[in-house]
């Protein structure tokens, strides 16, 4: 099987982005930040023969999705599957409102947040059950070609934790994924990948992101609540 690229990407950033609030089910639309990343990222790919774009049906992906694809004249195609982590209950809040209100739920979720879903949200089992697929059905379809796909921070984690053998419940400490960030696979069969590149910005920024803030408490060295 000739080697098949996927070029996967975050969508960029928007209002909820930059007040580190659970955005996952919500439709929210890029900021005019979130506009110029994915812009300035089209014109990285500008000369990278992309034959096909896919994206998460969630606005901030499809538009993201929409502006790097017209660089090919392309449109983006939308895959349920690829739609990000719902958080039930805590959508719209940030993370000191979600601990204040919903504290025992909280700490089971920072403990183990692959297995464990708040309530009327999902697990990222139930994400990768949905994603995974989804990722290979591309790799086959596409095979020996460059393609795009946008999805989102928590579900491109979760992907990457199962395509590379990482235990899946560290994806939030171990990984991250900044606003329109780019990542690298490439598949010799829809099952063996190879990371290539990760969490890139270089097309819009000079440096990396700080860690702090951006993956998870156990991260930032706040003491974990136990129920």
């Amino acid at each position: 099987m000739p080697t098949t690229r996927l070029f996967l990407v975050r969508h960029g950033a928007t209002q909820l982005t930059a007040e580190n609030r659970f955005s996952g089910a919500v439709g929210v639309d890029l900021s005019d930040e979130g506009r110029w990343q994915a812009a300035r990222l089209g014109e990285r790919l500008r000369h990278d023969p992309v034959t096909a774009v896919y994206s998460s049906p969630l606005s901030r992906t499809m538009e993201t999705a929409t502006i790097i694809g017209s660089v090919f004249g392309l449109t983006p195609q939308p895959r349920e599957g690829l739609a990000e982590i719902s958080h039930g209950r805590w959508e719209g809040l940030t993370r000191a409102e979600v601990e204040e209100r919903y504290g025992d739920e909280y700490a089971a979720w920072e403990e183990d947040p692959f297995t464990f879903a708040p309530e009327g949200g999902e697990s990222g089992v139930a994400v990768l059950a949905r994603a995974l697929p989804v990722i290979r059905e591309l790799v086959t379809r596409h095979q020996g070609e460059n393609v795009l796909v946008v999805s989102h921070k928590a579900t491109i984690r979760i992907l990457l934790s199962s395509l590379l053998g990482f235990d899946a419940r560290g994806y939030r400490d171990r990984l991250d994924q900044a606003p329109a960030c780019l990542n690298v696979l490439d598949f010799k069969d829809a099952v063996r990948a190879r990371l290539m590149l990760f969490n890139d910005t270089s097309h819009y920024a000079h440096h990396q992101r700080p860690a702090h803030g951006n993956l998870s408490r156990w991260w930032d060295g706040a003491p974990t609540r136990h129920p």
